[in-house]
């Protein structure tokens, strides 16, 4: 993985390349950054540049054998440690590698989800075992073969149990020449012990530029639903190329007709979105809840006053406009705040059929019975 492989974070990879120019690695490091925004594939090219034999000036040159190695993820000198769904109490990352491999190669933005996908998971819960930590130690115990560095790459050390103290002397006291690039989502989910041991290095979310950029010029999108995913996908990489596997097109236009059969509550119009709706799939289900949280929050924007911090496209900025002279700003938070359960719950599998009836009966409420300035007005002194 080279850094020009990256989409976005120009600031994180300079900091990265000049530590090496200026000799300054910490020997462990944290990257914490939300999903999506390129933790991990950064990890793995600053590793791959630390290793190069003919580093370039702002990149590994992806051709001498170190980099042809790192490309396969086969370095010898180069290990990786992830949660995985253990089988027997010994299973240790090394016996998914090649699942692994074909993981981050197919998609270096990778999530959990996706890297269930590869694995036989049924119902077990992701951890980082104690079997596993303990291979971790072994494998750290020897020196570099190859390169300058031996570099242990830790993903989502928030799967770390208590077992994961096993690794604190290890981490404080490597061997020579050893790193630890550890890449986190939820810092507060990290152990205390082991977080206080790293260098911490903040990788941003994407910009909404970034994305709509890649997909217009690495996935062939139009404009316009280049702008759509990237507006849905706040700022991350891996829910903008989940999304290009699904049918995402209409949903402002269908997002509205269903605002207004619910204004005009139009009981047996509602009734047909409601089966529409449960017959769309779970991941189109989850975008459509996606777009409408968005884009009332746009309207939200507006009804405060904010309308130079709206970003929405023309057609959907003009409809957002005429909203706002039938909708107040507690109306619109009350529906995100449906919506937002609804997709909670469409999460972990609700019966799609009932959580939209639910939550057209509340947006009725809403807006066509006028619940919320019913109860503002009960509070308004006379």
């Amino acid at each position: 993985m080279q850094f020009k492989q990256i989409v976005g974070q120009d600031a994180i990879k300079q900091r990265l390349i000049t530590s090496v120019k200026e000799n300054r690695v910490s020997h462990a490091q944290l990257f914490l950054g939300p999903g999506g925004s390129g933790s991990l594939p950064l990890a793995v090219a600053y590793a791959q540049y630390l290793s190069c034999e003919n580093k370039l000036e702002t990149d590994s040159c992806g051709e001498c054998s170190s980099c042809r190695k790192y490309q396969k993820l086969m370095h010898p000198d180069l290990h990786f440690s992830y949660p995985f769904f253990a089988k027997h109490k010994d299973d240790t990352a090394i016996s998914f590698i090649e699942q692994w491999r074909d993981a981050f190669i197919a998609n270096p933005y990778l999530s959990l989800d996706t890297w269930r996908g590869y694995l036989d998971a049924e119902n077990k819960q992701a951890n980082i075992n104690i079997a596993e930590c303990h291979q971790i130690i072994k494998k750290l115990s020897f020196k570099p073969f190859e390169s300058p560095y031996k570099i242990l790459i830790l993903w989502l050390p928030e799967y770390l149990d208590k077992e994961g103290n096993a690794l604190l002397k290890i981490i404080e006291e490597p061997q020579p020449n050893t790193l630890f690039l550890l890449v986190a989502q939820n810092q507060d989910q990290i152990l205390n012990t082991i977080l206080s041991r790293t260098q911490l290095i903040k990788i941003p979310p994407l910009g909404f530029d970034e994305i709509k950029e890649y997909l217009i010029e690495h996935h062939n999108q139009t404009g316009d639903a280049a702008t759509e995913i990237a507006y849905l996908s706040n700022g991350s990489l891996t829910e903008a190329l989940t999304m290009l596997q699904y049918d995402n097109k209409g949903y402002h236009v269908q997002f509205v007709q269903w605002l207004r059969l619910c204004f005009a509550n139009k009981g047996l119009e509602v009734m047909s979105f409601v089966d529409q709706a449960a017959k769309m799939g779970r991941e189109n289900q989850k975008n459509f809840l996606r777009y409408g949280v968005n884009f009332l929050r746009e309207c939200c924007l507006l009804l405060s006053g904010a309308g130079s911090l709206v970003h929405l496209p023309a057609h959907e900025l003009e409809t957002a406009q005429k909203m706002t002279n039938v909708m107040i700003v507690e109306e619109a938070q009350a529906i995100v705040a449906e919506l937002e359960k609804a997709h909670y719950h469409v999460e972990r599998n609700g019966n799609p059929k009932i959580l939209f009836l639910d939550v057209s009966l509340q947006i009725i409420k809403i807006l066509s019975f006028k619940t919320i300035r019913a109860e503002r007005t009960q509070y308004i002194p006379n």
